[in-house]
């Protein structure tokens, strides 16, 4: 049987573009060795402002709505509570931190983001002396559930193969690609960080950010709401809370280090007047790429590879969106954004 895609990853982008793949009832496979853990230890926020500089992410407001949507019907489909509403408690510095802030809740492009009321802070657990603002429209994925009971579900429809993909297996010609004994329409590659040992598409710029995550236990903070200061505080219930996290740009491997672990307690303790114990770290490394945007699209030279990559620390929001214009832009000919496009890139692959 010929299929329609083969897909290779299951991070937050593979998850989003197979289950497009599913909603259109496309025939396909997707590989999954789980050698890239960015999306299983993300922190999980869908965070609407870039709060070191109080300005909107990129194309937030066309990104959570379509996100919203996909991740509901993916909790109907799973059976599972996936994401839920989390307000951000941006901690302020200083009397000066305060009135960016209301300068930026001011501007039309963030009213809808940044509440202009002062949060008084009441958690003795804090410390706060200038309070908080309170970001708007901010929600947390359990990207560690989504990915785990997706995959059950592919399990159980006979569409996962967990296995390394072999690129130098795949065999192409102008109507279909091989690999063994599977031949498809397409193949997408989703390996986040991955990508850059994939000899297609490794002339793109990926260059990758390692981030580290604590877990703690903590019984009398008691906090439900992310608290953003120097490091993020998020909420997992039971009294355990994730810390984290750190850009890296040493991305040789996803491993823990101890220099990072020293440095977000140290960050912590400058947040938390109440005690702790670290009970996890855990470490990936985020897909990310010198301009800032995805890499969506098709390869200049071989027709029947796409890829569908580089949402950075924003794979939640990305992903859904960045998955259907991929979809459209292959079985509807649509344009796809320009600004995703991997054409910006074809000098590259003419050095390459």
């Amino acid at each position: 049987m010929m299929l329609d895609y083969i897909v290779v990853g299951l991070g937050l982008a593979g998850t989003a573009f197979c289950e497009t793949l599913r909603k259109h009832n496309k025939r396909f496979v997707v590989f999954n060795d789980s050698s890239q853990g960015a999306s299983m230890v993300a922190g999980g926020l869908s965070n609407p402002v870039i709060l070191k500089r109080f300005t909107l992410a990129w194309q937030a407001s066309t990104l959570i709505p379509v996100a919203n949507s996909f991740y509901h019907e993916l909790e109907h489909t799973l059976g599972k509570k996936l994401i839920s509403s989390l307000p951000v408690y941006r901690r302020f510095a200083s009397v000066a931190e305060q009135n960016l802030w209301f300068e930026a809740a001011d501007k039309q492009e963030l009213k809808n983001y940044l509440s202009p009321t002062l949060v008084r802070n009441s958690n003795k657990g804090l410390i706060a002396p200038y309070d908080f603002g309170n970001v708007l429209h901010a929600s947390r994925l359990d990207t560690a559930l989504t990915l785990k009971s997706y995959i059950t579900l592919l399990e159980r429809e006979g569409l996962l193969v967990s296995d390394s993909f072999d690129h130098a297996h795949l065999e192409q010609n102008s109507s279909h690609v091989t690999y063994g004994s599977m031949t498809a329409k397409q193949i997408v590659f989703t390996e986040g960080f991955g990508l850059q040992q994939n000899p297609f598409f490794n002339y793109l710029p990926m260059q990758g950010s390692k981030g580290e995550y604590l877990i703690i236990k903590c019984l009398k903070l008691k906090e439900k709401n992310a608290i953003k200061s120097s490091v993020f505080v998020i909420p997992l219930g039971n009294d355990l809370y994730k810390i984290g996290a750190n850009y890296d740009r040493d991305t040789s491997n996803n491993l823990p280090t101890d220099n990072t672990k020293i440095e977000l307690i140290r960050k912590l303790n400058a947040l938390l007047d109440c005690p702790y114990e670290v009970v996890g770290h855990q470490a990936g490394i985020r897909p990310t790429v010198k301009d800032r945007k995805p890499l969506v699209g098709q390869h200049p030279e071989y027709d029947r590879l796409f890829v569908l990559n580089g949402f950075g620390s924003h794979g939640i929001m990305i992903g859904p969106w960045a998955a259907d214009q991929l979809f459209s832009s292959i079985e509807k000919g649509n344009d796809l954004n320009l600004e995703i496009d991997i054409k910006r890139y074809i000098s590259d692959y003419s050095k390459a």
